[in-house]
C-alpha cells in the first residue's frame, strides 16, 4: 500500500516557505488567510511587534450565511474595511500555502476592491 500525502502538511510546507520571505510590519501588515471546511479566515497582523490589527471571519454576524465564494467576498470586503478604518490602505498578502483560486482569490479580489493594495 502506497502513502498518499498529507495534504495538510504539504500546504503547512508551502507556509512556511512563503513565510520565510514576506512579513508584515505597522505600516504595511500581512493580511494572512486561513481556509477551513466550512470557514475562511483573515487577519492583518504586524509581525514586528507580533500583534493582530484587524480580523474577520465568515462567522462574523454581518457575513450573510450562503455558498462559501460569496462568504469569502464578504470577509474580503469585511477585512478591507476594517484595515482602512484603522488607516491600513498598503498590505502584504499571504495566501498560507493555499493556491490562490477560488475561495482565496475571492477575499483578495474583494479585499483589494474595498481599498487594500497589494
Amino acid at each position: 500500500m502506497i502513502n498518499k500525502p498529507d495534504k495538510n502538511k504539504t500546504r503547512q510546507k508551502r507556509h512556511h516557505r512563503i513565510r520565510n520571505k514576506i512579513s508584515g510590519t505597522a505600516e504595511c501588515p500581512r493580511l494572512s488567510v486561513f481556509r477551513s471546511n466550512t470557514n475562511i479566515y483573515a487577519q492583518l497582523i504586524d509581525d514586528v511587534a507580533g500583534v493582530t490589527l484587524a480580523s474577520a471571519s465568515s462567522q462574523d454576524q454581518s457575513v450573510e450565511k450562503s455558498n462559501k465564494i460569496d462568504q469569502a467576498k464578504a470577509v474580503g470586503k469585511l477585512i478591507a474595511e476594517r484595515g482602512v478604518e484603522k488607516g491600513l490602505k498598503r498590505v502584504v498578502f499571504d495566501r498560507g500555502g493555499y493556491l490562490y483560486h477560488g475561495r482565496i482569490k475571492a477575499l483578495a479580489d474583494a479585499a483589494r476592491e474595498n481599498g487594500l493594495e497589494f
